[in-house]
């Protein structure tokens, strides 16, 4: 089948492409401008329909409690998907804007991959753990604990990697035994429609498990977290947004997921090779043009290395400007929209106003007329207190910041009401080690490791959110325990 369509995307809700009561709005290439298509505007009645499909297809089929099923559908479902990839690969970079060369990886193809995973974990979890006999009150009892599907699962997510977070939520929590409904971001609507095209009508999903309401509205994800039909509610957002869902689902007192902002920490100690850590630094921060909630986007280094640092970094910036994503050698795309670059160049205003200095940067690429691009932008002369030192800017915008030693690193690091990524770059194996303890973050990088996999968890410390998503204990997320007696 061709997979793009030809006007709007429809949803998906209990097992049927419905087009919704709503209108259509349109879909933007952030590159370029041009609206590329539209996308299904649904509405209240449409979520509320795909709330009752999921909830129904939970509690009246045998899912949850098929893992054989369950893991055959999910791998029907990766091999479909990647039957299209090239077509996916195409509509992604039209949509999201993101450099080509990412979606041979965490953009496309890697989370698609990633459904074995947990296909796999289906079938292999220890679904019931014998605990043995007691005599609680001198009664013999065999007690066994039993991990059961929590529910349905309202998944809400953002724009920056949409398939990656997409599938981080769809993929374990079908595993698990859940059914979903997903409200993707308005801003990239077709990644998750088209999916649900593919479900449709190249897979067996049973009626209701899985749906897909794309709208321009975002109270529809407000009305994930309120109604309760809803178990459980997965956010991935900005931290203001994962605020108002973490209260709105404590009236019924659901269980929430929060994988929210990061304002994290890239530390050069000053053993490290520092041409090697300042360009890789370079890097990570133009990745994407910064729209990664674990890019790394304050760079802390020795401070009697303050200028070679500097140089090292604004020259190594210099080589990754801003250009066409369709490229395969682009590394910074466009921002998603205008609002986005707009939000963006404040941020480097900001900084000239708190009087900092922009090495490289600051504006928009000459020649570039068209599209939401931002010039890769390096500011000194900051401390880690300015605004743009402690807030998410998701651009790519990076601060350097002189330390007194690794314990002032430590310090400058953990100076943030985020703890999500961060990286160290050094080669005293315990000095190493006391940064990455002392460190209060989710996932930290030596010397450029990569933490990113299936397998690996995901989440973060303070203000970046509650809960793991991926791995073990992203599954686990999806689950409940039951505890079982009987006499022995």
């Amino acid at each position: 089948m061709p997979l793009r369509p030809a006007s709007a995307s429809d949803l998906l809700i209990d097992g049927k492409q419905v087009a919704g009561s709503g209108s259509t709005f349109d879909i933007v290439n952030p590159a370029t401008e041009e609206i590329v298509g539209q996308a299904a505007d649904a509405t209240a009645e449409d979520m509320s329909a795909a709330i009752a499909a999921a909830r129904n297809a939970f509690d009246t089929t045998d899912w949850s409690r098929d893992h054989a099923l369950r893991a055959r559908f999910l791998r029907q479902l990766r091999d479909a998907l990647l039957a299209h990839a090239d077509e996916f690969r195409e509509i992604t970079v039209a949509e999201v804007g993101c450099p080509v060369f990412l979606t041979h990886g965490p953009q496309l193809e890697g989370p698609i991959t990633d459904l074995g995973y947990f296909a796999d974990l289906a079938e292999t979890y220890e679904w019931t753990r014998d605990l043995g006999e007691a005599k609680p009150m001198g009664l013999k009892n065999r007690r066994e604990l039993r991990a059961e599907a929590a529910g349905v699962v309202g998944a809400i997510t953002p724009w920056n990697f949409p398939h990656q977070i997409n599938f981080a939520k769809i993929g374990p929590a079908l595993a698990a035994g859940c059914t979903v409904v997903l409200k993707p971001a308005p801003d990239t609507p077709w990644c998750a429609a088209l999916v649900g095209k593919v479900i449709a009508e190249e897979t067996d999903f049973p009626p209701g498990v899985i749906n897909i309401v794309t709208s321009s509205d975002h109270a529809l994800g407000a009305q994930l977290a309120t109604d309760p039909r809803v178990d459980i509610v997965s956010f991935t957002g900005s931290t203001a947004t994962g605020k108002k869902v973490m209260a709105a689902a404590s009236e019924s007192l659901k269980k929430v997921f929060l994988e929210l902002g990061g304002k994290s920490a890239f530390i050069v100690l000053d053993d490290a090779d520092l041409a090697s850590a300042c360009s890789m630094a370079a890097f990570a921060v133009v990745t994407h043009a910064g729209q990664g909630c674990a890019i790394t986007t304050r760079l802390l280094v020795p401070r009697s290395k303050l200028d070679e640092a500097t140089a090292i970094t604004r020259d190594s910036l210099a080589g990754l400007a801003a250009g066409d994503p369709t490229d395969s050698g682009t590394i910074c795309g466009p921002v998603i929209s205008a609002a986005q670059r707009q939000r963006v160049e404040s941020y480097i205003e900001l900084a000239r106003s708190e009087g900092g200095t922009i090495e490289i940067g600051g504006g928009r690429p000459a020649g570039r007329d068209r599209g939401f691009f931002v010039e890769p932008t390096l500011i000194s002369g900051l401390d880690n207190t300015s605004r743009v030192a402690q807030e998410e800017v998701f651009g790519p915008v990076l601060v350097i910041i002189p330390h007194d030693g690794d314990d002032d690193a430590i310090r400058i690091a953990n100076d943030s009401p985020y703890g999500l990524s961060g990286q160290v770059w050094g080669t005293d194996e315990d000095r190493i080690n006391k940064v990455v303890n002392g460190v209060r973050t989710g996932t930290m990088a030596i010397n450029g490791g990569i933490w990113y996999s299936a397998d690996v968890p995901f989440g973060g410390y303070k203000q970046s959110g509650i809960g793991r998503e991926m791995g073990v204990a992203g599954f686990e997320e999806y689950l409940e325990t039951k505890a079982v007696a009987r006499p022995a």
